[in-house]
């Protein structure tokens, strides 16, 4: 086994080399700025990422600035990238950091899981990629990869799933350059064995992969049916003034449209826009309105 996965390594690194992704935070080890993209890469397409990460530096680009700027300039700077429980952890982590912790960012995975609302994957990430401690990660590419490279039949949004991927990943881990080896597993799923029609063909570890049927892989359990909500709101404009309202819900935090309680049913929107999230569907309809009773 250790032959082989030396073999497996030296494939994948050098394909790595020569066709990875060149990515604004793997130009960096500032465990911060890293910290910064793999939260905002949550459940966030990388091309979408890439200008908000810029930005987000720009502007707050260490713990200390977000530290000190208030939730309404986060919430706002985050503006657009949605799933906003993210930016308030990272906002409550530069706190911790600074006020507990004196400025200095832990290096040891322990250290880094007991931040605020940091996780597995991303303490893990921050090591490797930061610090280039050897321990394993597991993403939605690494998982695709990994499920198809050992032919895994367990759903993978279940615990034995789950865990059986981050032990594989773990057995494949090597002792040293883990940010090099990480990096090129997520760009391995990110570039070749993609979702649908993987291109098995130019795989530089096709040699290694178990999998008979690559696009049957990884298995997920049969997901709920989608909850389906709608939301009316109400736009009252004044001169010069517009009428919001600090959301307590869904959008907590966030200063939104008057909801709105009443409405004829055959009175059509000014606007209307869905908003997909992980288990539901939200409606969001407007309507005009000439006075502040709604």
């Amino acid at each position: 086994m250790a032959f082989r996965k030396n073999q497996f390594y030296a494939a994948l690194t050098n394909w790595y080399h020569k066709h990875g992704r060149v990515l604004p935070w793997r130009q960096t080890r500032d465990p911060y700025a890293i910290l910064v993209s793999e939260i905002m890469l949550q459940q966030t397409l990388v091309a979408i990422v890439i200008p908000y990460y810029n930005e987000w530096l720009r502007r707050f680009p260490d713990f200390a600035v977000l530290a000190r700027a208030s939730e309404s300039d986060v919430l706002h700077a985050w503006q657009g990238l949605g799933y906003y429980a993210r930016v308030r952890n990272l906002r409550a982590v530069a706190i911790t950091v600074q006020n507990r912790r004196g400025g200095n960012f832990p290096r040891s995975v322990a250290a880094i899981r007991g931040l605020p609302g940091v996780g597995r994957y991303t303490a893990n990430a921050v090591a490797t990629f930061a610090f280039n401690q050897p321990v394993p990660i597991v993403e939605t590419n690494i998982a695709r990869v990994l499920a198809r490279l050992f032919n895994l039949r367990n759903p993978i949004d279940r615990t034995a799933g789950r865990e059986a991927l981050w032990r594989h990943a773990g057995i494949l881990l090597p002792r040293y350059s883990a940010r090099i080896y990480n990096s090129a597993l997520v760009d391995l799923g990110a570039l070749v064995c993609l979702p649908r029609q993987p291109k098995c063909g130019i795989c530089p570890v096709k040699k290694f992969c178990r999998a008979k049927n690559p696009e049957s892989l990884p298995i997920k359990k049969v997901r709920p049916p989608t909850i389906r909500l709608t939301e009316n709101h109400a736009f009252i404009v004044r001169p010069n003034r517009i009428l919001l309202q600090k959301a307590r819900e869904r959008w907590c935090g966030m200063w939104i449209l008057p909801t709105l309680r009443k409405r004829s049913p055959d009175e059509p929107p000014v606007y209307a826009s869905i908003f997909p999230f992980t288990n539901h569907r939200v409606a969001l309809n407007v309507y005009t309105r000439r006075r502040r009773k709604i």
